[in-house]
C-alpha cells in the first residue's frame, strides 16, 4: 500500500518519492522516524494500529496527537475462524465453548499484544470473560497461524478475512464473526460478533500522517493529491486486488477516529495485562 501511495504521488508531483521500511519496537521505530522528521513535507508516514496500542504498552510514548494526519486509507476487521470440521458452528457456541471451563482452547493470529490477539481479548472482555480464559500462541503472523490451525494444534485463528481468503475459499476454513460494525461487503454471509450479542468491534487500520507543525500550505496541497488517488478506480481495485478493505477517513475525521481508538484499546490492555 505505501509503495502505491508513493507511485501515485510520484505521478502527481513529478518527483521521487522513496519507501523507507523501518521495522522494529512493535513499530516504534516508523512510528518515530514519522514523528521526529523535519514537518517540510518531504516525510510521510504510513501510521497503521500499533499506535493506538504501543504507548499504553510502554513501547512509545508517541501517541495519534503527535502527527498531522492527511487520510486514512484502510481498516480491516478482525475475525474468528476455525476449521470446517470444528464443532462450533457459530461464535455463540465457541464463547459456550470456553465459558464451560471443559479445558482451555488455543488461538493465535499474530505475536502477543498484536493488532489480532488484541482484538480477540477485547471480545472476550466484551462477552464477560477474561483473556486467559483461551490460550493466545504467539505467531509471526497470521499465516503461520493458519499453517498451525489447519494442523490441528490450536483450535481458532484471529486474523482478518482476506488474509485467510484462500483457505476460506478452499472449503478447509469457516468463519465464525467478523468484529466489524456490519457485516462486511465483500462477505455479506459472515455474521457480525455483534449479532451473536457481543458489543464489540476491531480492525487493524492504515492511514497517512506528517510530522506535528508541517506548514498548513504543505498539508493542505498533500490532502488535496491524497484524496484525489483514493477517489480513483484504480486505488479501489488496487486494494480489491490485495485484500485490502477501502476505509477512507479525511484529516479531521480520522483524527477523531484515532481519539476513540486510543481510549477503547486502552481498557483492553489493561484487562489484559499487557499494560505497562
Amino acid at each position: 500500500m505505501s509503495r502505491y501511495m508513493a507511485d501515485r504521488l510520484n505521478e502527481a508531483y513529478g518527483k521521487p518519492f522513496i519507501v523507507q521500511n523501518r521495522t522494529g519496537g512493535g513499530g516504534a521505530v516508523g512510528h518515530s522516524a514519522g514523528a521526529l522528521a523535519k514537518p517540510d513535507g518531504h516525510t510521510i508516514l504510513m501510521a497503521t494500529f500499533e499506535l493506538s496500542t504501543m504507548h499504553w504498552m510502554g513501547i512509545s510514548e508517541l501517541t495519534w496527537e503527535d502527527y498531522d494526519w492527511l487520510a486514512q486509507l484502510n481498516a480491516d476487521a478482525a475475525a474468528i475462524l476455525v476449521k470446517q470440521d470444528a464443532p462450533w458452528r457459530d461464535l455463540k457456541e465457541l464463547i459456550a465453548r470456553i465459558k464451560s471451563g471443559s479445558g482451555k482452547l488455543k488461538m493465535s493470529g499474530t505475536a502477543t499484544g498484536g493488532a489480532w490477539d488484541l482484538a480477540r481479548a477485547g471480545m472476550m472482555q466484551a462477552a464477560g470473560l477474561k483473556a486467559d480464559s483461551i490460550i493466545w500462541s504467539p505467531t509471526k503472523g497470521s499465516a503461520p497461524a493458519i499453517v498451525e490451525l489447519l494442523g490441528g494444534h490450536i483450535d481458532a485463528v484471529c486474523c482478518s478475512v482476506p488474509e485467510a481468503a484462500a483457505q476460506i475459499e478452499a472449503g478447509e476454513l469457516r468463519v465464525l464473526a467478523v468484529m466489524s460494525d456490519e457485516r462486511l461487503e465483500d462477505y455479506p454471509d459472515y455474521p457480525t460478533v455483534r449479532e451473536s450479542g457481543i458489543e464489540w468491534t476491531a480492525v487493524g487500520w492504515r492511514g497517512l500522517a506528517l510530522p506535528k507543525g508541517t506548514p498548513a500550505e504543505i498539508v493542505s496541497d498533500l490532502q488535496a493529491k491524497v484524496s484525489t488517488i483514493v477517489e480513483s478506480a484504480e486505488f479501489k481495485g488496487f486494494m480489491k486486488k490485495n485484500g485490502f478493505d477501502v476505509t477512507i477517513r479525511e484529516s479531521a475525521e480520522f483524527a477523531e477516529f484515532l481519539k476513540t481508538q486510543d481510549a477503547q484499546w486502552k481498557g483492553v490492555i489493561e484487562a489484559a495485562g499487557y499494560a505497562k
